[in-house]
């Protein structure tokens, strides 16, 4: 009789090798316990009480994205400040704080998802405080104890490639929790950090080379460019580069805070950069007012 060769079918991984070890050194960090205060002194300095906002063309500020950005307002009673930047007066920031050099790879940004990632890296790196995407709610929580040390506090995520879904922090943060398809990663809001923070500033640095390359073939992906692959990336190298994990917190519980709000009118047409990636960026001629 023949023998009957079995030969076992292995999955390719649908991640590169690089990203797989992003993956990995995120996930190990997000199901890792963290201590409360900062080891060191080096973080020991408060980040400001500061709250930063952008939406790029405030005369056509939705009104659901605006009632979003007024749910923050009731921290100024405990003596937060808030400022809220368009694309004119981001690019005058980055200008006047950082250059002509930085202010060119924000006017590269071709849609105004990519142009609220590169600002807040510009002005968190440069004043310090805390970003926040104008779609988000403050659900009225507590925060004042993410501005006692000068970290950088940043909320996880995990995808499913295999759903093509959001696993639910509940799950993913779980120690040991892992599956072939999970990419765990950083989101980009919030941004809390006291001012030059070497993650943040090798964001900065990351996006503005990607945004200098030619890319005359086609327009940059807005993740990788300047979104959460970017920031992603940076807190890889520069963990890895041997600066201490005691430089970063892990926000695990962020959505007990706030959370993205859904559905919003600009979800529907080229203002979500899921819709416009890549892709010359058009204002719609006609705006839900809602």
């Amino acid at each position: 009789m023949k023998e009957v060769m079995v030969s076992e079918t292995v999955e390719a991984d649908p991640l590169s090798p690089l990203e797989r070890a992003r993956s990995d050194f995120v996930r190990d960090m997000v199901q890792r316990c963290e201590p409360s205060p900062p080891c060191s002194t080096t973080w020991s300095t408060p980040t400001p009480k500061r709250i930063v906002q952008f939406w790029d063309d405030l005369k056509r500020l939705p009104q659901d994205v605006k009632a979003c950005m007024s749910s923050w307002m009731q921290l100024e009673r405990s003596g937060f400040t808030l400022e809220v930047f368009d694309k004119r007066s981001a690019s005058a920031f980055i200008r006047s704080r950082l250059g002509a050099r930085y202010e060119d790879a924000f006017n590269r940004c071709y849609h105004p998802s990519m142009m609220s990632d590169y600002f807040r890296y510009s002005y968190v790196l440069v004043e310090g405080g805390f970003y926040i995407d104008a779609d988000d709610v403050y659900h009225g929580t507590p925060v004042e104890q993410l501005f006692v040390d000068g970290r950088l506090k940043l909320q996880p995520f995990c995808y499913d490639i295999v759903t093509s879904r959001m696993v639910d922090p509940s799950i993913f943060t779980k120690p040991g929790a892992n599956q072939p398809g999970w990419i765990f990663y950083f989101n980009t809001t919030p941004l809390i950090a006291s001012a030059r923070h070497p993650i943040v500033e090798r964001a900065l640095m990351n996006a503005t080379v990607s945004l200098e390359a030619d890319s005359s073939s086609e327009l940059p992906e807005v993740q990788a460019t300047t979104g959460p692959g970017n920031l992603t990336r940076s807190v890889f190298e520069v963990l890895s580069e041997g600066r201490s994990p005691d430089s970063m917190m892990v926000a695990h519980d962020w959505e007990l805070i706030s959370t993205s709000q859904w559905p919003l009118s600009y979800r529907d047409d080229s203002r979500n950069w899921r819709l416009s990636n890549q892709q010359a960026y058009c204002v719609p001629s006609r705006l839900d007012p809602r």
